[in-house]
C-alpha cells in the first residue's frame, strides 16, 4: 500500500479525484462505497451454538465413556447405556452455558468506533455514518472528534490528535501539512490523522487515503490474525493427564481381558461388563463438570471485581503468571495530564493532587506551602488559565476536560492556585489570541479588564519562551533580568523526571491594544515560571506493582512513549529496575537470543511499535515465562492475543484489544488485575483438591474391582452404583471445593511453573495411599457383610454406603492441604460443604430405602447398627489422613519444604 505521509496533498487528491473545497459527489461516492466496501473492520468470526456445543465433547475422557455406552448398547445393557450417555450430556451442557454466560457478558460493552463524521459532498457539507466514508472523501474534523479513516491533512488550524491508541503516547500530536520522512515512525508522522484517534484541539480537513482494514488500525488488527493462539498451562495439563489416564485404563483392561478369558475362566460377556465397570471406575466422569463449575465461579467472582473473563480456562491461568506486561498509558497511568511540578525565579514547588479533579495544593521543601504566602503562584496560576481554551466539566473525583488535555491540566492548576476559571475569563476576556502552531511552538492570549488594563499572556516550548524574555518575576513581585542558564537548566532537570515542559511568560500592554500580532511578543517579555506535566500512576497501580512484586511476579512496561516519561512513571510505580530502558530502535538489533537475555534484565520499555510488543512477549516466553499482557490499544493487540494472558480495557480498549484478550477489565483498574492473580491461584488450589478428592475415590472403586476380578470373587460393586456415587455424591461433595477461600499465604508464595504437572509427587502419593484406604474399606465391608449372612445386594449397598461415607470423612482432610482439618474451622466445614453433606446424606437415604431405586440400582435397605459400621469406617479413615498428613509434613520439614506451600511456622 502507498504511503502518503512523504508525499505533498496534492498527490492524494490527484490520485483519488477529489478537489477541497468541493469533495466527491454523491453517485461518485456510491460508486467508491460499492468498490471499497463499508468503513469498518472485518468482524471476527464466531462459533455458533452447534459448533460450540460439539466442542464440549472435544475430551479423550469423553470419548472413552461414549465408547463404553456405545458397546453396552451393543451388548443390550440400556440401563447402563442411558445412565452413561446422561453423565456425558450433563458435562457437555454445564459447558455450554458457562461459554455463553462469558460472550454475552464481553458483547454488553462492545462499542462502535466513529460512528458518525462530517464530509465534503457536492461542496456542501454533510454528516454521514461512519461507515460511508470513502476513499477520496474529504473529511472535517474538528475538537472532540474522532478520526473515522486514515486522512492525508491538506488543512490545519491547531489541530492537535491523541495519538495513545496508536502510540503509547499520552501527550497530543501537533499536526501539519507538510511531508515528513519516508522512515518516520508511526508516531512522527505529522501530516497524517488515523482512524480512531481523537481530535484535542483545533480545526482540519483531510483526504481519506484508506479506509476499514486498509487503515492503520486495520493493518495492526490483521497481525493478529497471524499470532497463534496459546494453551493455558491447565489445559495443557489436564489434556496429559487426559492422554495417559487413558492410556493407562485402556491397557490396563486390556491386560484384565486377556487374563480373565485365558485363566479366570470368564465368559466374555460378563468379563466385559466387568471391564465397563472398571473403565467406569477409573475415569473421573465429574472432573470435567467440577473444572468447569470451579472456574466458572471464579470468572463470576471476578465478574463481580468488573473483569469479564472470556475464556474460562484464563482465570486459573493467572494463577501461574510470573510476568506481568503493561502497556503505559490509560492502564498503569490514568490518561489524564497533570501539572506535576513548579519552577519559579526562586523556589521549585511540587504540586499534588491527580488529573483533572481542581483539588491539591502546593508542597515547597517538605512543608505545605500556602499560596497566598507565595505570589508568584497566583500570577503563575492566572497566566496558565488565561492563556488557555480548555474547559473542566465534572464533581467530586471524576473530571473531564473539554479541549486539549494539556490545557485542562493547566486549568485544574488554576483552581489549585486558587482562581474559579468562568469568573477570572469574564473579568478579563479575551480580545485576539495567536493559536498554538508547530512552527512557532507557543500560543498567546490578549486580554482586556474592565478597569481599561490589558495583559498579554504567553506559553510554550522553554527554549522559545526564554528567546522572547528579557526579564524574570522574582517572588517579591519584581522583575529581574533574565537568567537563561537558570532555566535552561531547570527545564533539562524537569524534563529528565520524565515531564513535558512548558514556559509561562507575560507582558503588560496598552488599554487601545485591539489586535494581537508576532511582533506584539517577540521580545520584552517576562517569565513568570515553568510547569512540568505528566501522565500520572494510578494511585491504585501503585499497590497493585507492590502486592504482585511481593507476589513473585515481575511487572514489566512497554510503551510507545519516550524513555524519560517511561523511567519517571516507572520510579512512580515502584518497578524493580528502572536505571535502564531499552527502545524499540534497541530490539531492533537484537537476535531473538539476544532478547530472551536481555528483557529479563529490562523492566521499562519505551517508543515501541506493536512488532516490539509482539517480540518482547515471545522472548518472555522463550525463557520459560508465563505472561499476562495488558493494554487497551490496537498497538496492544498482537501482544494481547500471543501472551499467556491478554487483559484488555474494557472502557477506553478497543475492539480489536478487546477481541485478542482472554479478560476485559470493564473499569479500565489495572489493581484488578492482582485481585485476578489471588482468584486464579485460589482456582487452582481448588481445583487440586477436587482432583485428590476424585482419583482416590475412582482409584479406590478400581483397585475393588481389580481385586475381584484377579481373585475370582463376586464384583462388590456393579457399573451402575459406580456411576451413582461418581456423578451424584462425588461430584456433589467435590463441587463444594470450588467454594473455598483462599489459604493463609496465597499472595506470599512464588507463581507455580508452568511445567508444574498436577499429578505431582504429593498428589500421586496421595491419591495411592487414599485408594488403598477405599479399596480395603469397600472390599472389606462387602466381605465382612457375606461373612455376616447378606446377601450380594445387600453386601454391595452396604460397600456402596461404605464409599459415599469415606468419601463424605475424606472431604474433611482435603479441603486443608497444608493445615490440620481436626480444628473447630475444620469440622464446621463452610456453608456449600454443609448443604452439599446433607443432600448426599438425604440421596443415600433415598438410594438405600426408595423402592424405584431397587429397580434401578437391585439396593437394599440396611439396619441401624449396619449404619453405624459405615460411619466408623468414615472416622477411621479422618484419623488416618490426619496421621499421615503429620508425617508428611515431619519428613517434608527435614527436607525444607512443605505441602502446598506451607511451613512448619504457618502451619503452627
Amino acid at each position: 500500500m502507498m504511503s502518503w505521509h512523504d508525499q505533498p496533498f496534492s498527490e492524494a487528491l490527484t490520485r483519488f479525484g477529489t478537489r477541497v473545497e468541493q469533495g466527491l459527489d454523491e453517485n461518485g461516492a456510491r460508486q467508491r462505497l460499492a468498490r471499497y466496501g463499508p468503513n469498518r473492520l472485518p468482524e471476527p468470526k464466531r462459533a455458533g451454538p452447534l459448533a460450540r456445543f460439539a466442542r464440549q465433547f472435544h475430551n479423550v475422557l469423553i470419548y472413552v465413556l461414549m465408547a463404553a455406552g456405545t458397546t453396552t448398547a451393543m451388548l443390550g445393557h440400556w440401563i447402563d447405556t442411558a445412565v452413561i450417555l446422561a453423565v456425558v450430556m450433563v458435562n457437555a451442557i454445564i459447558g455450554f452455558v458457562q461459554e455463553g454466560k462469558a460472550e454475552s457478558a464481553l458483547a454488553a460493552i462492545r462499542d462502535m468506533l466513529a460512528p458518525r463524521a462530517t464530509v465534503l459532498r457536492d461542496g456542501r457539507r454533510r454528516t454521514v455514518p461512519g461507515e460511508d466514508i470513502v476513499p477520496g472523501d474529504i473529511v472535517i474534523v474538528e475538537a472532540g472528534d474522532r478520526i473515522p479513516a486514515d486522512l492525508r491533512l491538506c488543512e490545519t488550524r491547531g489541530v492537535k490528535i491523541e495519538e495513545a491508541v496508536l502510540t503509547g503516547e499520552s501527550v497530543p500530536v501537533d499536526k501539519a501539512t507538510g511531508p515528513v520522512a519516508a522512515d518516520a515512525p508511526l508516531g512522527d508522522r505529522r501530516s497524517m490523522a488515523f482512524s480512531g484517534t481523537m481530535v484535542a484541539a483545533g480545526q482540519g480537513r483531510g483526504i481519506a487515503i484508506a479506509t476499514g482494514a486498509d487503515t492503520e488500525i486495520g493493518r495492526i488488527s490483521g497481525m493478529i490474525a497471524d499470532v497463534p493462539s496459546t494453551e493455558t498451562p491447565l489445559i495443557r495439563q489436564m489434556a496429559v493427564f487426559a492422554k495417559w489416564l487413558t492410556v493407562f485404563i485402556v491397557g490396563f483392561s486390556a491386560l484384565i481381558l486377556v487374563f480373565g478369558l485365558t485363566l479366570g475362566g470368564y465368559g466374555f460377556t460378563e468379563l466385559f461388563m466387568a471391564l465397563v465397570g472398571l473403565s467406569v471406575a477409573a475415569i473421573p466422569e465429574g472432573l470435567p463438570a467440577i473444572l468447569t463449575v470451579t472456574l466458572a465461579i471464579g470468572v463470576q467472582g471476578m465478574a463481580r471485581r468488573n473483569a469479564i473473563v472470556r475464556r474460562l480456562p484464563a482465570i486459573e491461568a493467572l494463577g501461574s503468571v510470573s510476568v506481568i506486561c503493561s502497556d503505559k498509558t490509560g492502564t498503569l497511568t490514568r490518561n489524564e495530564m497533570t501539572v506535576a511540578g513548579v519552577i519559579t525565579a526562586n523556589h521549585a514547588y511540587r504540586v499534588t493532587g491527580t488529573g483533572y479533579a481542581p483539588h491539591g495544593g502546593f508542597v515547597l521543601d517538605g512543608a505545605e506551602a500556602r499560596v497566598a504566602d507565595h505570589p508568584v503562584l497566583t500570577e503563575l496560576g492566572r497566566a496558565a488559565l488565561l492563556c488557555n481554551e480548555a474547559d473542566l466539566v465534572g464533581a467530586g473525583d471524576q473530571w473531564q476536560v473539554i479541549g486539549d488535555p494539556m490545557e485542562g491540566a493547566l486549568v485544574a492548576f488554576a483552581c489549585k492556585a486558587g482562581f474559579e476559571p468562568d469568573a477570572e475569563r469574564a473579568r478579563q476576556p479575551q480580545t485576539d489570541a495567536i493559536p498554538f502552531d508547530a512552527q512557532h511552538r507557543f500560543m498567546a492570549s490578549l486580554r482586556h479588564d474592565h478597569d481599561g488594563h490589558a495583559t498579554i499572556f504567553v506559553k510554550g516550548a522553554p527554549e522559545r519562551i526564554l528567546a522572547m524574555c528579557r526579564t524574570q518575576r522574582i517572588k517579591d513581585g519584581t522583575d529581574a533580568p533574565i537568567d537563561a542558564d537558570y532555566w535552561r537548566d531547570q527545564a533539562a532537570a524537569v524534563a529528565d523526571q520524565g515531564q513535558r515542559v512548558l514556559a509561562i511568560a507575560l507582558k503588560p500592554t496598552h488599554g487601545d491594544h485591539g489586535e494581537l500580532h508576532f511582533g506584539d511578543v517577540d521580545t520584552d517579555l517576562t517569565l513568570v515560571g515553568l510547569v512540568g506535566l505528566i501522565d500520572p500512576p494510578r494511585e491504585e497501580a501503585i499497590e497493585a506493582v507492590r502486592e504482585c512484586r511481593a507476589a513473585g511476579i515481575d511487572v514489566k512496561m512497554i510503551t510507545g512513549d519516550h524513555a524519560g516519561t517511561a523511567a519517571a512513571i516507572g520510579r512512580q510505580l515502584g518497578l524493580a529496575n528502572t536505571a535502564t530502558v531499552m527502545e524499540g530502535a534497541e530490539i531492533d538489533t537484537l537476535d531473538a537470543e539476544q532478547l530472551r537475555q536481555r528483557v529479563a534484565e529490562v523492566d521499562v520499555f519505551a517508543r515501541t511499535s506493536p512488532q516490539h510488543k509482539l517480540r518482547l512477549v515471545e522472548a518472555l516466553q522463550d525463557g520459560g515465562a508465563v505472561v499476562a499482557m495488558t493494554g487497551d490499544g490496537v498497538n496492544d493487540a498482537p501482544a494481547l492475543k500471543r501472551a499467556d494472558i491478554g487483559i484488555a480495557m474494557g472502557q477506553k480498549g478497543t475492539e480489536a484489544a478487546k477481541e485478542a484478550s482472554e479478560i476485559v477489565l470493564a473499569d479500565d483498574n489495572f489493581a484488578t488485575i492482582a485481585a485476578a492473580v489471588k482468584a486464579g491461584r485460589t482456582v487452582y488450589d481448588n481445583l487440586k483438591k477436587a482432583i485428590i478428592f476424585l482419583l482416590p475415590v475412582n482409584g479406590g472403586e478400581s483397585l475393588s474391582l481389580v481385586a475381584a476380578i484377579l481373585l475370582g470373587l463376586t464384583l462388590p460393586i456393579t457399573p451402575l452404583q459406580i456411576l451413582w456415587v461418581n456423578m451424584v455424591s462425588s461430584v456433589l461433595l467435590a463441587m463444594t471445593l470450588a467454594f473455598e477461600p483462599a489459604e493463609r499465604g496465597v499472595m506470599a508464595r512464588a507463581p507455580r511453573p508452568a511445567s508444574e504437572p498436577i499429578l505431582s509427587p504429593f498428589v500421586l502419593w496421595r491419591v495411592g495411599f487414599v485408594s488403598v484406604l477405599f479399596m480395603a474399606g469397600i472390599f472389606g465391608k462387602f466381605a465382612l457383610a457375606q461373612a455376616q449372612g447378606s446377601s450380594v445386594e445387600e453386601a454391595r449397598t452396604i460397600a456402596v454406603n461404605t464409599l459415599v461415607v469415606m468419601e463424605i470423612f475424606y472431604l474433611f482432610s482435603v479441603r486443608y492441604l497444608g493445615e490440620p482439618s481436626l480444628t473447630l474451622r475444620g469440622l464446621f466445614g463452610t456453608r456449600p460443604v454443609l448443604i452439599a453433606i446433607t443432600a448426599v446424606t438425604a440421596l443415600q437415604f433415598l438410594f438405600t430405602y426408595a423402592p424405584f431405586m431397587e429397580a434401578f440400582f437391585d439396593t437394599r435397605p440396611l439396619s441401624l447398627l449396619q449404619g453405624l459400621q459405615i460411619v466408623l469406617v468414615g472416622v477411621a479413615v479422618l484419623v488416618i489422613l490426619e496421621l499421615e498428613k503429620r508425617a508428611m509434613w515431619a519428613w517434608r520439614d527435614r527436607r525444607g519444604s512443605a505441602p502446598h506451600g506451607k511451613s512448619a511456622q504457618a502451619r503452627g
